[in-house]
């Protein structure tokens, strides 16, 4: 294939990827699951009918010029939101409320000036943003955005300054459509309805719906175990040519049996970020997740609660390795902290 034709597929690939344009069948579909070991098949997971449908995002935000609005008997915060166009988030912030949000007849408040765009049920924030044209982290900072990352139906999101006014073009999305481990983890979630269906409990282990927040542990000890045994091939932190390393790469033969480092439930199962290839993470409670980059097999569904030393998948060279290894990350609140300072002395 030549190098234009190369290009073109990949823009096409993340494009689709991140829900902004469909498939021949309309709007992109979400990965099938993968397929489970039978020592897999007695785990308690939630699930809920039907199984989440990535949306198509169109880009139409709108403008909302600065005001100010004087609350009338009746209001509350998510009403004047709709009345005004702002985000009902953004206008308590601009002045100074706090949960439960409450409003009093009367009351002035300052409307922010600025370009909202208004979820839709099952939208993504990473598509979101990538319709727009802009970094899905500069969306996180600006509407303050905090754990679990749930968008919901008809929230209004407000966009950066110079954020482009016109639909980007293809080309421009796929230049603004960097994903990372970080990306996933806070814009990966579709948009719930505000009247969701109630969960219920199952033995059958399937995908927890995206829609549904993870439930982590509230306690964790903070020990871990080897992912794998193998020689370690590039080290956290800066490498010879610059490149800043979030974890540690471990060689290991095609097909050798990764293991959950330590107990916890699936937050992601599947490859949407390209540079890893097949990616499990693993959130552990007390804010630690770990990843595991590179599998040439994903075993485990997300929202599945796993054990340390459990197999979660295989090692391979999917993604960007140049050969069979697997990338094995550990984060505390997001950030990422050096593995080999978490885990046991190598035998």
């Amino acid at each position: 294939m030549s190098r234009p034709l190369l290009k073109s597929a990949l823009i096409l690939t993340l494009l689709l990827i991140a829900g902004c344009i469909p498939n021949r069948g309309g709007s992109p579909q979400e990965t099938p699951p993968p397929r489970l070991d039978a020592d897999a098949a007695a785990v308690d997971v939630i699930e809920s009918e039907p199984v989440w449908t990535a949306q198509q995002v169109v880009a139409s935000a709108r403008t909302v010029a600065a005001s100010i609005y004087v609350v009338q008997p009746g209001d509350t915060l998510r009403g004047i939101g709709n009345r005004t166009g702002a985000g009902s988030e953004i206008i308590a912030r601009a002045n100074g409320l706090t949960p439960p949000y409450m409003v009093r007849a009367g009351q002035k408040l300052s409307i922010p000036a600025g370009r909202y765009h208004q979820v839709a049920e099952g939208e993504t924030g990473i598509a979101i943003a990538a319709a727009y044209g802009v970094q899905w982290s500069r969306m996180v900072e600006i509407n303050g955005l905090d754990e679990p990352f749930v968008l919901r139906r008809g929230q209004r999101l407000l966009l950066p300054d110079d954020a482009p006014r016109r639909p980007p073009t293809m080309e421009q999305r796929a230049a603004a459509f960097r994903i990372n481990i970080d990306d996933v983890l806070t814009g990966g979630q579709p948009a719930a309805a505000e009247n969701a269906p109630v969960a219920t409990a199952s033995r059958k282990p399937r995908p927890l719906p995206s829609n549904v927040p993870i439930a982590t542990p509230d306690r964790f000890a903070g020990h871990f175990a080897w992912p794998l045994r193998g020689a370690i091939l590039s080290r956290f932190g800066p490498g010879e040519s610059g490149a800043r390393n979030n974890g540690i790469d471990i060689a290991a033969p095609d097909g050798s049996a990764i293991r959950a480092t330590a107990d916890g439930v699936v937050a992601y199962a599947g490859d949407k970020v390209a540079v890893f290839g097949g990616l499990v993470l693993i959130a552990h409670g007390g804010g630690w997740v770990s990843a595991y980059g590179h599998a040439s097999r994903v075993d485990v569904v997300r929202g599945q609660k796993i054990s340390r030393g459990q197999i979660i998948g295989l090692s391979g060279d999917t993604g960007y390795a140049s050969q069979p290894k697997l990338h094995f990350e550990l984060r505390k609140d997001r950030v990422p902290v050096n593995p080999l300072g978490q885990l046991p002395a190598a035998p």
